[in-house]
């Protein structure tokens, strides 16, 4: 099972999104910015990590929003997405193809990775209406 840490990042009704990139596998879908917890560290840790090297941001890693298992065809993940700010910098492209900040009623416009889909159904369910 792969630990697998992702950020869910508001602005003004808004949170960021970020498109894979064609060359990985499940090109082009979309996720939350994240990525694997590295062996000695925490899942806050990874986080943080990850928010820097793939976004240039520095994040402030909050409670959890929601934990989801999925089984892909090449891996199995324990996904866990957390309330998270950022303290400074701005969103960059430095690993993904594209990013973009959308409205929980936005969720249907986007194809998303699998084991984001409970999360953006809870997503949608707290956050739709706003």
């Amino acid at each position: 099972m792969t630990e697998v840490v992702a950020a869910l990042i508001w602005d003004e009704g808004r949170f960021l999104i970020c498109q894979r990139p064609a060359d990985k596998t499940r090109g082009l879908m979309w996720e939350f910015a994240g990525g694997k917890v590295e062996p000695g560290e925490t899942r806050q840790q990874a986080l943080i990590r990850e928010c820097r090297e793939e976004l240039a941001i520095t994040v402030s890693v909050k409670d959890i929003f929601m934990e989801v298992t999925h089984q892909y065809p090449d891996m199995a993940v324990h996904l866990t997405l957390f309330h998270a700010s950022v303290i400074s910098g701005a969103p960059q492209l430095l690993e993904h193809h594209a990013l973009r900040w959308i409205t929980a009623a936005e969720i249907p416009q986007y194809n998303f990775c699998p084991a984001d889909r409970p999360i953006l159904q809870q997503l949608q369910e707290q956050y739709g209406l706003r």
